[in-house]
Parts: C-alpha cells; sequence; structure tokens
C-alpha cells in the first residue's frame, strides 16, 4: 500500500462514490471494498469502510468514456471484480489473452501495448452501459493491468483498460477480491460558486501562502472573504494576521464555526486532513468544498492568464512578467507562492493583487499534479530537473499544460523539453532560442545583456536571474508588450522574499535569506553566493523527510561539487512539519556522507548552537546563505545570526 492519501483526492473519491449510488446498478449504498476510478483526475482511489487507503495514477481510454463495443472508451459506472489473473506472477510478466506467454518486460521501451504482470477483468453492473449486448465490460475485454507504458501514467491514453504501473497493480490486486466494487466515475462539471457572488467563501488552512493568495485575489476582486488557521489559533503570524483583515477578510478560529449557511464554499489545500473541524462541519451542512487548484484553474480560464510552470524559477517569473506588464501600463493580477517586494512595499503579503484589466500572472506548481487542469492562454515552461517527483512524470504534466494553452506557449532552450517546444516561444542563450540573451555581463550586484539589440540591466545577480528574465520577456512577449516597454522595469525588478534576500550585514559579513531547496536551486544559489564573497558559509534546513529522501543523493552530490575548499557547510536537522512519514534518518547522516567527500560540513545540532558557531567562524569577506524551504523561521535564523556577529564583535583574519 502507498502512504497516506492526500486528503483532496480521498474526499473528492468518497463524493464520486455517493454521488453514484443514485446510478442504475448501484449497490444499495457504500461498498465496504470499493476502488474508485476518478477519470477526470486519473487516479485510482482504494477505499476500506468510507476510508482512504491507497491512491494510484492510472490512464483511462484516450478516446474518452463510453461503453459502446469498438469504440476503444473506458466504460463508465459500477463494476465488480470478475476474476483475479497472474497471482504469484513477476512483475513485467506478459499475457494475451488473459494467459501468460513466459515473455517479460524489463522496462525497455517498446511501442506495443503489453498486458502486464495482473489482471482484475470487470462486470459490469448497469445495463445498457457497462453491461449486456453490445455494451459488456466483459465481453469487451475490460481489465484493470499493468502497462509498459507506465511514464504515460496520470492521462488518459490506453485503448479503454484502465492500465496501472506494474507495481501498483500487484499491490492493487493483493488487496482486492474477486466480487469487490469498482466505480468508474465519469468526468463531471464541477461548478464553482461565483466567487463575486453574495456567497461567503471560507478558508480552511488559511496562512498558507497558496491558501492566502486566492483568498486575498477574491477579497479584492469584491467577494466576501473569510478563513481560519491553526497558526493564528496559536497566536502565531500576527502580521500576516492583520494585513488580511485589512483586505476585509475575516478571521475565525479553526473550529468548525465558520462553516455557516452563509458559506458558499469551503476552500482547502493539500495540507488540510478530513478530521479538521471545519471540513467536518462542511460536510455536515452539505456545503460545497473546492480545492485550491480548483478555485485557481477557475481563475485561470476566467481571464487571459499566462502560468508559469518549471521546476525552478516559477516565483521569480511570475513576479517579473508582472512588473512587466504593470510598468507597461496593462494593470495586471497575479496569483503565487512567493511574495513580491513590489507588493510588500505597498502593505500587502505580497502574493497575490487584482488589477483591473483581464491579465492574470499564475505560478502553476507541479508538486501536487494540478496544473494538468489549467487552461492559461498562455503557459511558460522554464525548466525539468528533479525536485518533487521524477522528471518522467513532470514532463507527462507539462505535456498536458501543453495540451490546454489557448494562445501560445513559452519553453526553456534544455534539451530536455525539446519534445514540449513545437511551435513554441523559446528561450535561452543558445542558437536555437528565439529570445537570446547575448553579451551577457554579470556582477556581484546584478547583470547585463542583449535581446535584438535592446540592452537590458536587472538587479538580480546570477546567470540563472538571466534566464528567469529571458523567460519573462518572451512571456510579455507573447501578450504583444514591445521590448522597449520591457527595459524600465526589469531595470527596476524589485524581486521575491527569501530569493537570495540581503538580510543584514555585520563585521564585513553579509547574510543572505534564499529558498533553495532542490538540487539546481542550491547549486545556482551557491554560484551567485560565489560571485559575492571569498568564502561561503552555507546553512541547510532540508523540508519534509519524504522529499528529503528522494533527493538525498543529490544534496551530497552537489554540495560536493559546488563548495570550495576554503567554503563551509552546516545542516540542521530536516524540518517536519507534521504528518506520518517515516522519520528514520537525520540531517547528520547526509552531512557525514558530504564530509566523506572531503567537504568541511558539520551537523547543526540546534540554531542557537549555529549562530554562536557561524560568529566564531566568520571573517570579514565571508557570505552566510541560509537556504531551505516551507519554514518561514528559517528568515528569523538569519536576522539572529546578523545580531550574533554584530554582538561578537570583529574578528581578525
Amino acid at each position: 500500500m502507498t502512504g497516506p492519501v492526500d486528503p483532496s483526492f480521498a474526499a473528492r473519491a468518497l463524493d464520486l462514490a455517493h454521488a453514484a449510488l443514485s446510478r442504475r446498478g448501484a449497490p444499495p449504498e457504500l461498498p465496504s471494498r470499493l476502488l474508485v476510478v476518478d477519470v477526470e483526475r486519473q487516479r485510482a482511489v482504494w477505499l476500506e469502510h468510507g476510508a482512504a487507503k491507497a491512491l494510484w495514477p492510472v490512464s483511462t481510454a484516450e478516446a474518452g468514456i463510453g461503453g459502446a463495443e469498438g469504440s476503444y472508451r473506458t466504460p463508465p459506472g459500477w463494476h465488480r471484480v470478475h476474476r483475479l489473473i497472474g497471482e504469484g506472477a513477476e512483475q513485467g510478466s506478459v499475457f494475451v489473452s488473459r494467459e501468460p506467454t513466459g515473455e517479460m518486460w524489463r522496462g525497455e521501451a517498446r511501442d506495443d501495448d503489453l498486458i502486464l504482470t495482473r489482471i482484475l477483468t470487470l462486470d459490469g453492473l448497469e445495463e445498457g452501459v457497462n453491461r449486456g449486448p453490445g455494451h459488456d465490460s466483459l465481453e469487451r475485454y475490460i481489465y484493470l493491468h499493468g502497462t509498459n507504458h507506465e511514464r504515460l501514467l496520470g492521462r488518459p491514453v490506453s485503448h479503454g483498460c484502465v492500465r496501472l504501473s506494474n507495481a501498483d497493480i500487484s499491490c492493487l490486486s493483493a488487496e482486492m477480491r474477486e466480487g469487490d466494487y469498482v466505480l468508474i466515475a465519469e468526468p463531471v462539471d464541477f461548478v464553482i460558486p461565483d466567487p463575486r457572488g453574495p456567497g461567503r467563501f471560507h478558508y480552511a488552512g488559511l496562512g498558507g501562502s497558496g491558501m492566502s493568495a486566492l483568498a486575498q485575489f477574491q477579497a479584492m476582486m469584491g467577494g466576501r472573504v473569510s478563513g481560519s488557521d491553526r497558526a493564528f489559533d496559536r497566536g502565531e503570524r500576527p502580521e500576516l494576521r492583520m494585513q488580511l483583515q485589512r483586505l476585509g477578510i475575516e478571521i475565525m478560529p479553526q473550529d468548525g464555526s465558520g462553516v455557516t449557511e452563509d458559506c458558499a464554499a469551503l476552500v482547502l489545500s493539500t495540507a488540510v486532513e478530513e478530521q479538521v473541524p471545519d471540513v467536518v462541519a462542511a460536510r455536515a451542512k452539505t456545503i460545497p468544498i473546492v480545492h485550491r487548484s480548483e478555485l485557481l484553474g477557475h481563475f485561470v480560464a476566467s481571464y487571459r492568464t499566462v502560468a508559469v510552470s518549471g521546476t525552478s524559477g516559477k516565483s521569480t517569473v511570475t513576479a517579473m512578467i508582472f512588473e512587466i506588464l504593470e510598468g507597461a501600463g496593462r494593470d495586471p493580477s497575479v496569483i503565487t507562492g512567493g511574495d513580491l517586494r513590489l507588493l510588500q512595499a505597498r502593505g500587502l503579503p505580497g502574493n497575490a493583487f487584482a488589477g483591473s484589466s483581464d491579465l492574470l500572472v499564475v505560478e502553476a506548481d507541479e508538486s501536487d499534479g494540478s496544473l494538468v487542469r489549467y487552461a492559461p492562454a498562455v503557459g511558460v515552461i522554464l525548466n525539468l530537473q528533479r525536485d518533487h517527483k521524477e522528471m518522467e512524470e513532470v514532463a507527462s504534466m507539462f505535456a498536458a499544460l501543453r495540451a490546454r494553452c489557448r494562445e501560445a506557449l513559452v519553453v526553456g532552450e534544455d534539451e530536455n523539453l525539446d519534445a514540449l517546444a513545437g511551435g513554441a516561444f523559446r528561450f535561452g542563450f543558445g542558437p536555437r532560442a528565439g529570445i537570446r540573451g547575448v553579451n551577457v555581463e554579470l556582477a556581484s550586484s546584478g547583470s547585463s545583456f542583449v535581446v535584438d539589440e535592446i540592452t537590458f540591466a536587472l538587479p538580480a545577480p546570477g546567470r540563472h536571474n538571466v534566464a528567469n528574465a529571458l523567460a519573462a520577456i518572451a512571456a510579455a512577449a507573447a501578450l504583444d508588450v514591445p521590448l522597449a516597454d520591457m527595459v524600465a522595469p526589469l531595470a527596476s525588478f524589485q524581486g521575491v522574499g527569501r530569493r537570495f534576500q540581503t538580510v543584514g550585514a555585520a563585521r564585513g559579513v553579509a547574510v543572505v535569506d534564499d529558498f533553495a531547496h532542490n538540487a539546481d536551486k542550491i547549486a545556482a544559489a551557491l554560484g551567485t553566493a560565489k560571485l559575492n564573497a571569498a568564502r561561503v558559509l552555507a546553512i541547510y534546513q532540508p523540508h519534509g523527510y519524504g522529499p528529503t529522501r528522494f533527493l538525498r543523493q543529490d544534496f551530497v552530490d552537489t554540495f560536493t561539487r559546488e563548495l570550495r575548499g576554503d567554503d563551509r557547510l552546516w545542516m540542521l536537522e530536516v524540518f517536519y512539519a507534521g504528518g506520518t512519514a517515516a522519520r528514520d534518518f537525520s540531517a547528520a547522516d547526509i552531512v557525514g556522507e558530504i564530509a566523506r567527500n572531503g567537504v568541511k560540513a558539520e551537523f547543526a545540532p540546534s540554531r542557537a548552537w549555529l549562530a554562536a558557531r557561524i560568529a566564531e567562524e566568520a571573517r570579514a569577506g565571508d557570505m552566510v546563505l541560509v537556504m531551505g524551504a516551507r519554514d518561514p523561521s528559517l528568515t528569523d535564523l538569519a536576522r539572529e545570526i546578523v545580531a550574533k556577529l554584530d554582538r561578537s564583535g570583529s574578528k581578525a583574519r
């Protein structure tokens, strides 16, 4: 079985199952053992006694949903497992006509469509839909089965069956029995209440950056907004609370009291658990529950939207596009995950703004898979690297985004994006880029470069930020903004909080705060630091045990490669935000591996110890670089280090 199931998928599967009880052929009540195939989200959720136990990506038919013989469509509705085939077979075993051939698939690329590992045949229960002459799922040989096209899972590509990865079909077949129910849930048109209407939207987990951005945007549009957050209940983050209240957002306790009859919808994110009182109250009162990505998707579709995706640089490029459009007089809106300093200077949190035009710039995150739901006017795909997921899975999401772009696509010049780049605006430094940066000059305080004989100055240092600016220029050009109108906005670009942000300096030592959290972002931050300092004193706090486990070797390789002989590294313990992730290793283990490669690296047992150690070690000309994601208190650590340096007095070289 897999780990904890995303609450939004779990809640949706239950909603789909309850709604389907009205279908002809449905069981009299929710079955105690049920697999829900969510066709719209291309996921299968295994439910036992109404609780989600596992979640797997699937592929249903490329031709869509339908039960007619010869349609190559996946039949909708209620089924029962008729037969389990292949028990005990080795993973990758090839079947033909439901019989093992003795052939094995070992992961090699093949164009043919193999049926692998296990087969669960399906007996339809809905006459004229998936049962009876011309529509019978058994007669049509509709299965759940393993596939050799695992990299395509998560989008519809099959010829009618429901495909899973070979590991997942083995796991599923170990759980299911003959006679268990399977619901293939057709896509439904989910109508989101009008965010500008009289009904109030209540946000559970309002303090999260994605949630607070949506709430601010809705409030600025004139909608009624309230919200709750456990951090606010504990008296934490008073500045954010005050900023939200100034926008007319009512803050309520997270005890369910905010979910009353005047509430048009409850908005939640993946981080909000099913047992949170607001969620319980919404279900009891049958108030619509809207996932954060669904609401963002609604805004994306309602505006002429630029959606910025990619593994690295999304927040910065989103900010650059917004500032270019605003500086060019287009009065745009923005919804993003980072805090724009331009907006913070106006007394706002910084991650949202509602302008008066139809232009909207959004950060489209691939980490939860939600970007496949967006249909923007202009899509931007910056890069493809290992971060939250394997690159093949993210590439599949980028392909889905590309297919949904209404006007134009902007794509980076990296070779691993070539398959997505047909007909796109490409940006970069090489000859294949249409928006091409030449005569690039990098300095500690910023950069300059030329595009089509127009010179740009950028106050953000680092070659990666020049690439970010080229992406923003390409996106603005797709919206018909003249290059000349982009020069001044980029020259005065204010930047994004925690993106190589100088917090302070003391004793000739600068302290910089940065959001870097995967290998490429860490390498970019260290590269920029080396432009600015004789010696880098790097601090890194890994975030989340799952992501850190996934990227562990990347961290070892990156710090080993990027840190010079005189540089230093301290690693804090993995940031744990709660949940059921196995905490079966320590950051000290990772530090040990890095140190064995010859890097001067230490584990930091506490922040107080670390601040004292930095004050002892630092000398004039050094830069302290604090890196890590998700934990807003890292900025407080950076300030604490500045104060400790200041108090400790001068240190001789």
